[in-house]
């Protein structure tokens, strides 16, 4: 395997049994009467992950569509994948693209894909290559796919549409959740971990500061939230005491605050009001105090 080509076990196939290009570089057409398809660019390592971001930001992860879109990718160029990608964005935050026949929407894999066949600079062998004709074998299993969908509701064999998190869709989403009331939150917890670099003292409270740099790995699906977040750190100053004199005999020791937390314009950022505060080496010296539990 040179460096300059995709992995073969992870190579992108192309849907609807059109050719598939095997480890040698060959590609085997399937049987049957139909043109021979022209085989599909061969990959970077780069192209290959911009394909995976693009396939994963439209939510399409069938090897047909992830396919498709490596010969976006490989035909026209990592930066113009990229456009179409920001364009469905844009037509998925304004509320998405209909079928031709209006029954529903489009899947933002499906939006892109009709970005890309509208596009009128696409030459003749661009389509060729990036939408090559099926086999009539294939067009008679198409067809019969279809109709053994035609009596399914769309909402039985439509898949949910990904939301692609734009600048417009979060301005859209706020816009229609300002619109309707809030529900009411019966309960808010946030706990912090960290080591404060410095303390000031303000009557009978004690501020920290600290900053989150780090974003955990979230459920597919959901936004990133922006790194680099403040958290300014309100503690009652006896239960810090106990707190500052551990991190202080440990340097390898971390504070364990928990509170309730609110978007404070005054602190430029999240204040977090502490209900409790310990730290690692506290909470397992606590808990290896307690008595083993009898079966």
């Amino acid at each position: 395997m040179t460096d300059d080509t995709v992995p073969t076990t992870r190579a992108i196939t192309q849907e609807h049994g059109q050719n598939r290009v095997s480890g040698a570089g060959q590609t085997d057409a399937p049987p049957g009467p139909g043109p021979v398809n022209p085989a599909r660019p061969r990959l970077g390592p780069e192209e290959w992950r911009v394909t995976q971001d693009i396939a994963a930001a439209l939510g399409e992860t069938e090897r047909g569509p992830l396919g498709q879109v490596g010969r976006v990718v490989g035909r026209l160029g990592v930066d113009r994948a990229r456009v179409f990608l920001t364009r469905t964005g844009e037509i998925e935050a304004a509320g998405g693209l209909l079928l031709p026949d209006g029954s529903r929407r489009r899947t933002p894999g499906g939006v892109f894909f009709h970005l890309v066949r509208a596009d009128d600079t696409l030459t003749r062998e661009d389509r060729v290559s990036l939408f090559p004709p099926q086999s009539a074998r294939n067009r008679r299993a198409t067809a019969a796919g279809a109709a053994a969908t035609q009596t399914m509701p769309a909402s039985a064999t439509a898949p949910t549409p990904a939301l692609i998190w734009t600048d417009d869709a979060y301005r859209a989403l706020a816009q229609q959740l300002q619109q309707d009331n809030p529900g009411r939150a019966t309960t808010v917890k946030i706990t912090v971990i960290g080591r404060p670099a410095s303390t000031v003292e303000q009557g009978q409270a004690v501020a920290l500061a600290l900053v989150s740099e780090k974003v955990p790995d979230l459920p597919q699906g959901l936004p990133e939230p922006p790194a680099g977040t403040r958290y300014t750190v309100f503690v009652a100053r006896k239960p810090w005491t106990k707190v500052a004199e551990a991190l202080a005999a440990d340097p390898e020791d971390a504070a364990i605050i928990e509170g309730y937390a609110a978007l404070d314009p005054r602190v430029d950022g999240i204040a977090v009001y502490a209900t409790s505060a310990t730290t690692k080496r506290l909470q397992a010296a606590k808990r290896a105090a307690q008595p083993a539990a009898t079966p």
